[in-house]
């Protein structure tokens, strides 16, 4: 098959939506399909275009998949109404790009929300070449802009909310991460029969719970006896991280032996740097290269996974399936009855949004009790391989595509069946 890949993030991003969308094409391409791919040039999470790269129209070849690179606009401080130009320009310099490619006569037209400014063209470029279109929404960036405050007013959000469901209708499919985020898209009126889960994955061989980390334990300066902490993923607004600083300064008193270990980059991480400066049990790492995930991952004793409240059950955050597959529990900042919550349940400790005090409690018991981290670790590594694998969600993807060709190609042929009778009929 013929694959067109539309959306703003892509590798060599090593975190979000780009990781993920990079691993699919290549596996794509790996399985003997046709990929093209539109996208901008490396900027997440650090805002800023990626030494190597420029912000212009440009082409390369990526692991077989021919990629098309378009210029958008790069704010150095993003907030609410600059994000919405940035995906704005990214859109509208984009637009000419994955029109032409109706030429190239896809079979499938694969589109990433955000940025959901692109989503009519990618429908239109679909519709030019009688491609199926798929929408894969990794969050519902209207409804987080309007729930966090980056976008305000009842009338404008009326206005954007229509716009939003007309276009999710258009589309062949709508698929997105969690069963909470499927049942969104139901109440934003898309026919159920279109709607499919398609969750973010993990390399469960790359990710592996015997994974030596001790090299990277040496090279951290990371005492012999500390239990490491993790938080690893980017550092941006809706993350809940600001709650980081106030658990490290408890565990300093409550459990010494763990040291919290941050890594990443976004717009958080000159506060998060700030605070570790007076805080010698906070330690900040840069976002480490992908042959270096696994042992990162390992590194880990707990992982750490915060969140805003305000949008727990709009985002199924990505890093939580390489923390299960780590085979280490996790604490995490969300409500029980969350999405997030109940996969986290038996696998880790769930405390409150935005509550330090339990946090650090829930990680000092952790750090206090060698089987009950074993025994979560168990669990977590048991959910990865069952349910979240790579090779299994890619395949169920390319199975689904399949079909969706399949049942437009004979749909054509009854087409062409009934005009040649019809003709046939004539007088």
């Amino acid at each position: 098959m013929k694959f067109l890949i539309y959306g703003i993030n892509f590798s060599p991003e090593v975190t979000g939506i780009g990781k993920y969308t990079g691993e699919m094409v290549q596996w794509l391409v790996q399985a003997g399909h046709e990929v093209r791919v539109v996208t901008a040039p490396p900027y997440y999470p650090a805002w800023r275009v990626s030494p190597g790269y420029s912000n212009s129209y440009s082409t390369e070849t990526w692991h077989g998949a021919q990629v098309w690179r378009c210029p958008l606009w790069v704010p150095a401080q993003p907030n609410g109404k600059r994000r919405v130009l940035h995906l704005l320009s990214f859109a509208i310099a984009s637009l000419p790009v994955v029109l032409r490619h109706a030429l190239w006569r896809p079979d499938v037209v694969w589109m990433a929300a955000p940025a959901f400014a692109c989503a009519p063209g990618a429908w239109l470029t679909a519709l030019l070449c009688r491609a199926k279109s798929w929408l894969h929404v990794q969050d519902y960036e209207v409804d987080v802009a309007f729930d966090m405050g980056m976008l305000r007013g009842r009338r404008s959000r009326a206005i954007v909310t229509k716009a939003e469901r007309f276009i999710l209708r258009r589309f062949d499919v709508v698929s997105t991460i969690s069963q909470r985020m499927v049942k969104r898209a139901v109440e934003k009126k898309v026919d159920p029969q279109r709607i499919a889960f398609f969750p973010n994955w993990v390399d469960t061989q790359a990710i592996r719970p015997d994974t030596d980390s001790t090299s990277l334990r040496q090279e951290l300066g990371i005492a012999p006896g500390k239990l490491v902490a993790l938080f690893s993923g980017t550092l941006g607004a809706k993350q809940g991280l600001q709650l980081l600083p106030e658990v490290a300064r408890l565990l300093a008193v409550q459990c010494p032996k763990v040291q919290v270990v941050v890594c990443g980059d976004g717009v958080m991480k000159p506060h998060l740097e700030a605070a570790a400066a007076s805080l010698p049990n906070l330690q900040l790492l840069p976002l480490q290269p992908v042959e270096r995930f696994g042992k990162l991952m390992a590194l880990a004793d707990i992982h750490l996974l915060t969140q805003d409240p305000g949008v727990a059950d709009l985002v199924m955050p990505s890093k939580l399936a390489a923390m299960l597959a780590s085979g280490r529990p996790v604490v995490a900042t969300v409500l029980p009855n969350t999405e997030v919550g109940q996969v986290v349940a038996g696998r880790g400790v769930v405390t409150p949004p935005g509550d330090a005090p339990a946090m650090a409690q829930a990680i000092a018991q952790l750090a206090d009790d060698t089987a009950l981290r074993r025994s979560y670790g168990a669990a977590a590594r048991a959910c990865a391989e069952q349910d979240l694998s790579a090779a299994a969600v890619l395949a169920r993807f390319e199975r689904h595509c399949e079909a969706l060709v399949r049942a437009a190609v004979l749909a054509a042929d009854d087409v062409d069946a009934d005009v040649t009778q019809q003709g046939r009929l004539k007088p």
